[in-house]
């Protein structure tokens, strides 16, 4: 008797390591760096004046822009307004989140191919150089990899109950995890077909099939109103460019990694014994491959390819990656078993030495494209009361946004109406002639745009305007470039 008490108490333990260590090893992973050296570009720049805003000055932008943002926006808020505005504030959900996927990856392969398998792939997760991206991101998409990871669990958890009337309270709790992630991201609903290509490899009854449709349609169903309206504001993602050979480059390596992965389980480990068995492979492959295929097929309709839409698809490699782990640790322990213990900390010890500097860098100010807060510090700097300040494109008035303490005393001459009052992301601004008049009664003006090397081309009439009368009737004085933004001060000629 107290062998088998033994045997039980280890038995639990190993279930909670099985997903505590991963989600702590994640959440570690998230905490280093998280500041980046307190910079914020630009994509995490509009989380941040949005939050800020009233939710009432929220809702009405979303009837403008960022509509399919609507729901982070909002929760961002309630964070913002609960723990200030802060790096921390901006990125933790983020890492909180990955942390939870982890522990859900660990939880998938503990269930379908062991203790190993769960923990290999838990570990894992946080070291794939796409998730450490985004890790540290105040963007919606670590959220949603936490909805899929979820839901993936809570399938594969339904599979191995069967046919249960009792099983209703899981299957709402399915289609309320997908329809929060569509909310998130509609084009999470490719998670859909995913779990529908794992219901047909693992053979699932007509029942569970029945009751997968019904509360799938649901989650659609509550989001198609949120994707018609955003369908409108179509527009926001017209600088994605075509899709082409090269940007399949990444997708196909990492089919290929997956493939490996499927490879290696391929003995299987039941869960039932009378259906056809349930493995890694079967609900890991799926996840990955179908959102990489289903939004490159997307984009030859219309431009949309870009890897953090579908970054949950990152739970299913680490899936495959976790059971190649435990393939391994079972076939060595047979002739070494001490060694078969150390053998995944061992790999994931030689992962990170590995990976060291894409995780150095993927916490460093220049793994963005630019840094908000550097060039408002320069602006701090070089300004004078009195001057006026110009943002090419308008866009690079965000700056201005999140760190409105160092445009104090800054005429802000082309803006007509500010993006809270005009409910914009980046304010409405005076017709050309009127921005022309205004620049040319001042005596010194303050441009911020993009540095050299990624400024492109005034694209509007507004932009051009501000270029042509600061380069004929401005003298350059103080040029500052700094982390992708760039600061020029011009002082009027006579």
């Amino acid at each position: 008797m107290p062998s088998d008490i033994s045997a039980l108490s280890e038995s639990r333990s190993r279930r909670v390591v099985v997903w505590l260590v991963p989600l702590l090893w994640t959440l570690g992973l998230g905490l280093w760096g998280l500041s980046r050296q307190d910079s914020v570009w630009r994509d995490e720049a509009a989380t941040w004046q949005v939050a800020g805003r009233s939710a009432g000055e929220i809702w009405a932008m979303l009837a403008n822009v960022d509509a399919v943002h609507g729901l982070y926006y909002l929760l961002m808020h309630c964070l913002f307004e609960a723990f200030g505005a802060s790096t921390a504030t901006l990125r933790l959900p983020s890492v909180l989140a990955v942390s939870a996927t982890a522990a859900c990856v660990a939880l998938i392969g503990r269930r379908l191919a062991g203790f190993w398998a769960g923990l290999g792939g838990g570990l894992a997760l946080g070291l794939l150089p796409a998730v450490q991206f985004y890790l540290q991101e105040g963007r919606p998409y670590a959220l949603v990899a936490a909805g899929a990871g979820l839901s993936t669990l809570l399938l594969v958890s339904l599979l191995e109950r069967g046919p249960d009337r009792r099983a209703w309270p899981r299957w709402a709790a399915y289609g309320i995890t997908v329809l929060v992630c569509a909310l998130l991201n509609w084009l999470s609903l490719l998670v859909l077909p995913a779990h529908a290509a794992t219901l047909g490899w693992a053979r699932a009854g007509r029942r569970v099939w029945l009751r997968w449709a019904a509360y799938g349609s649901v989650a659609v169903a509550g989001a198609l109103p949120l994707i018609l309206f955003s369908r409108g504001q179509s527009d926001q993602v017209s600088w994605i460019p075509p899709l082409g050979w090269p940007m399949l480059i990444g997708p196909g390596i990492l089919l290929a990694i997956g493939g490996l992965g499927a490879w290696a389980d391929r003995p299987g480990r039941s869960v039932r014994p009378d259906r056809k068995a349930l493995s890694v492979a079967a609900v890991g492959l799926p996840l990955l491959a179908v959102p990489q295929l289903g939004l490159i097929g997307l984009s030859l309709v219309q431009p949309l390819f870009q890897d953090r839409y579908v970054l949950f698809s990152m739970v299913g490699l680490a899936l495959l990656i976790g059971t190649a782990l435990g393939a391994a640790v079972r076939a060595c322990a047979p002739r070494l078993p001490r060694a078969a213990g150390l053998l995944v900390p061992g790999m994931v010890g030689v992962s990170v030495l590995a990976l060291l500097p894409v995780e150095l860098d993927k916490r460093a100010p220049a793994s963005r494209i630019d840094d908000v807060l550097a060039v408002a510090g320069e602006v701090a700097g070089l300004k004078r009361d009195g001057d006026a300040v110009v943002f090419v494109p308008a866009a690079r008035r965000d700056t201005a946004l999140v760190s409105p303490g160092a445009f104090g005393g800054l005429a802000d001459v082309a803006l007509a109406a500010s993006p809270a009052a005009s409910a914009t992301l980046k304010g409405e601004e005076a017709d050309p002639a009127r921005i022309r008049a205004a620049l040319l009664g001042q005596r010194r003006v303050l441009l911020v745009t993009d540095a050299e090397k990624v400024a492109k081309p005034p694209s509007t009439e507004r932009d051009r305007v501000k270029a042509a009368v600061l380069r004929e009737h401005f003298a350059v004085v103080a040029d500052r470039q700094v982390r992708g933004r760039r600061v020029t001060v011009y002082e009027r000629l006579g």
